[in-house]
C-alpha cells in the first residue's frame, strides 16, 4: 500500500472529518497533515481488516482530541467520554459499505426535520448556523436535531446490531 495513494484518494475525506470536529479550517488541515504522518508511521502495522478511511478516522480522531488537551480546547462543553466518541461511530460506520446502506436506509424513512438536519450537516457540509438560517430557526436548533437524529440512528444501528447477534 501506498501512502501517497492513500493520501491522493482521502485526504478530503480526513480533513472534512476534521473540519467537522474543528471551528477553524487551519487546524483541521494542519491535523489532517499529522493524521497522515502518524499514518505513515504506522502503515506497516495496518492489517487491512478495517475499511482505511476508518482506521485515518481513527487516528484523526485521536490526533484532535490530543490536540484539543494540548491547547486546553474543550470539545463539545465537557461531554462524558462515551458521548465524546459516539460521532466518530456513526461516520466510521459510514465508511464500511453495508453499515451505511443500512443508515441511508433508516434516514430514506426517518421523520423530518431530524432527516434533513442530519443529510445537510453530514453530506452537505453546512454549519449548524447555515442549517438553522435554512428552517427559520437558530442555530441551536439545528445542532440539538442533528444530535437527536444521531441518536435514533445509533440506537437504530444498536438494533441491527443485536438482531445480528441473535443469528
Amino acid at each position: 500500500m501506498d501512502i501517497e495513494s492513500v493520501y491522493k484518494q482521502y485526504f478530503r475525506d480526513v480533513f472534512l472529518y476534521l473540519r467537522s470536529l474543528s471551528a477553524d479550517a487551519g487546524t483541521a488541515e494542519e491535523i489532517a497533515q499529522e493524521t497522515f504522518m502518524k499514518a505513515l508511521k504506522s502503515l506497516d502495522s495496518f492489517d487491512g481488516s478495517r475499511d482505511i478511511r476508518a482506521w485515518l478516522f481513527t487516528i484523526a480522531r485521536n490526533t484532535y482530541y490530543t490536540f484539543c488537551r494540548r491547547e486546553h480546547i474543550y470539545t463539545d462543553a465537557a461531554l462524558s467520554e462515551n458521548e465524546a466518541d459516539a460521532p466518530a461511530d456513526v461516520i466510521e460506520q459510514l465508511a464500511d459499505e453495508e453499515t451505511s446502506f443500512l443508515i441511508h436506509q433508516y434516514l430514506h424513512d426517518m421523520k423530518e426535520p431530524y432527516k434533513e438536519v442530519f443529510t445537510l450537516r453530514v453530506f452537505g457540509e453546512l454549519s449548524f448556523d447555515q442549517i438553522g438560517c435554512l428552517f427559520g430557526r437558530s442555530s441551536g436548533w439545528a445542532r440539538v436535531s442533528y444530535y437527536r437524529a444521531k441518536k435514533m440512528i445509533r440506537e437504530y444501528m444498536e438494533v441491527i446490531e443485536h438482531e445480528k447477534d441473535q443469528l
